[in-house]
């Protein structure tokens, strides 16, 4: 059964599109292996799809560089030339506003004013003051910042400082040299009357009366003589 003509023209559905256009590509592709292989000859295909993906084939025998460069030759014309020309535009706009952004550091920094006028100084003078207040707001909050740490840090001494003086007050007034830290198995310390010993004793938490004379024996544990 022979198969029915198809119309030529666009196909509006997208999805039966784009298979289209899946198979006739990779039947394209077939057709240019098929002239590279039989027929000795030097093929590349560029394809671009509906959706912007970009497909091509290049025999393996040539690059594409080499392929644009004997078109060129053969066809006599320069297809960078354009493109070239639009390139050497943007450079030389690049290369006025890189002269013009130099210009203007050098006139902050009090260079090159000769040739400004006095509505451009007073212009420049208004820029440089507003600039000078932005920077002097800026170093206004570092400067708070730092500050507010400091003044954390100094708190959190003084704390510190605090509790080191009530520990060493409970200290004094101990006769036994015996500080509790609290808990269920309290660890003590005391020093030695004799010479510079300082050693520390556990309290079990079933531990009788410390004063009375029954009971077990404090375990001592000597940390520095």
């Amino acid at each position: 059964m022979a198969r029915g003509k198809i119309q030529i023209k666009k196909i509006e559905n997208s999805t039966n599109r784009q298979v289209t256009y899946s198979k006739r590509r990779n039947g394209l592709f077939k057709k240019a292996h098929e002239l590279t292989v039989l027929c000795d000859a030097e093929v590349s295909l560029i394809m671009v799809s509906c959706t912007d993906k970009v497909h091509d084939y290049i025999s393996p025998s040539i690059t594409t560089k080499r392929i644009f460069e004997q078109y060129q030759q053969t066809k006599g014309i320069d297809l960078w030339s354009c493109h070239y020309e639009i390139m050497k535009e943007n450079l030389e706009k690049l290369k006025e506003m890189n002269i013009k952004i130099r210009r203007e550091i050098r006139q902050r920094m009090g260079q090159c004013l000769n040739d400004l006028s006095f509505q451009d100084l007073q212009s420049l003078e208004s820029d440089m003051e507003s600039a000078w207040r932005v920077i002097h707001d800026r170093a206004n909050r570092v400067l708070t910042n730092q500050i507010e740490t400091s003044k954390k840090k100094v708190r959190n001494v003084e704390q510190i400082n605090r509790k080191l003086k009530m520990e060493l007050g409970a200290m004094d007034e101990d006769p036994y040299g015996l500080v509790d830290n609290g808990g269920d198995n309290n660890y003590v310390m005391g020093f030695r009357n004799e010479g510079p010993c300082i050693f520390a004793m556990r309290l079990q938490s079933n531990q009788p009366d410390l004063h009375k004379e029954t009971g077990p024996t404090l375990t001592a544990y000597p940390l520095l003589e």
